[in-house]
């Protein structure tokens, strides 16, 4: 097997809707996985799902409960990934900064908790500990100061519709974008015919950082969206083969969208558009 030290951990994390969660959303997360280790550079070790909560108030969003329950289903075949209520919970709307930097923070903790396992002196039979050559018990060594383990580098994982909403008049602020990218990092998974390139090129803040931001090209497209989920569903048609099983089964049992759902939220303004107003 090969030898991974040499390469620096990432974690992906994936902030969004999920309403609901699709197998679009689970490819995302194995074609950036698949592009970060061919680079030689990374080692993807977890990936992480983290469901945005009631207070963001985009249309048609279903309770964050349903939307966490789903994901956890969508993901309980995968070894590697996982879904996180933090953001979920919250009563006020959490900018994507902020997510970061919690997840950031519980990161750096593990890291810091780490500590290797000092071995033990070997024991002879009729239990008399090992000594060297100077009758000096190995036990009496004394065990190395622990080490702490570099964290892994936190990196924000989305489509290209997601990198250019930060072109949305008033829906990022310009420090939010300048954190992302400068000190976490993006995965964008872009297909043929996107401009991702060209809006990166656009934009000052997006070109200072291009070398934290990794495009992931696409080639063999998936052009399933929630939109078109919540739709199909309202007209009475089948998901099945759209969306994992247990998710199917699971909208079915709660009867969860309809065009009452909707209409959940219409003629509210978004949290991030609301909050730059005041």
């Amino acid at each position: 097997m090969e030898n991974l030290e040499h390469r620096t951990e990432v974690v992906l994390l994936a902030c969004g809707s999920f309403n609901p969660i699709t197998y679009m959303h689970l490819r995302l997360f194995e074609l950036a996985k698949d592009y970060m280790n061919a680079t030689g550079e990374y080692n993807v070790i977890k990936g992480i799902i983290s469901p945005v909560g009631d207070a963001y108030k985009k249309k048609g969003l279903i309770s964050a409960h349903h939307r966490v329950v789903m994901a956890e289903l969508a993901i309980q075949t995968s070894k590697w990934l996982e879904v996180d209520t933090w953001e979920s919970l919250h009563k006020d709307w959490v900018e994507t900064a902020k997510v970061l930097s919690y997840h950031q923070q519980r990161l750096a903790a593990k890291s810091s908790d780490y500590s290797p396992q000092a071995s033990p002196s070997p024991v002879l039979p009729g239990g008399k500990r090992k000594r060297n050559g100077d009758g000096q018990d190995l036990s009496e060594k004394k065990p190395s100061a622990p080490q702490k383990k570099r964290p892994p580098q936190l990196k924000l994982l989305c489509g290209a519709d997601f990198l250019e909403s930060f072109g949305v008049p008033n829906l990022w602020k310009l420090e939010d974008i300048t954190t992302i990218v400068e000190n976490y990092g993006l995965v964008c998974i872009t297909r043929t015919g996107n401009n991702a390139e060209k809006f990166i090129y656009e934009s000052d803040i997006l070109w200072k950082h291009r070398n934290n931001i990794h495009l992931v090209n696409e080639w063999i497209t998936n052009d399933i969206s929630s939109t078109k989920i919540r739709r199909a569903l309202r007209r009475g048609q089948s998901i099945r083969y759209l969306v994992p099983e247990p998710v199917q089964q699971y909208i079915e049992k709660h009867s969860l969208y309809s065009s009452e759902s909707e209409d959940r939220n219409a003629g509210c303004i978004i949290a991030p558009l609301l909050k730059a107003r005041q």
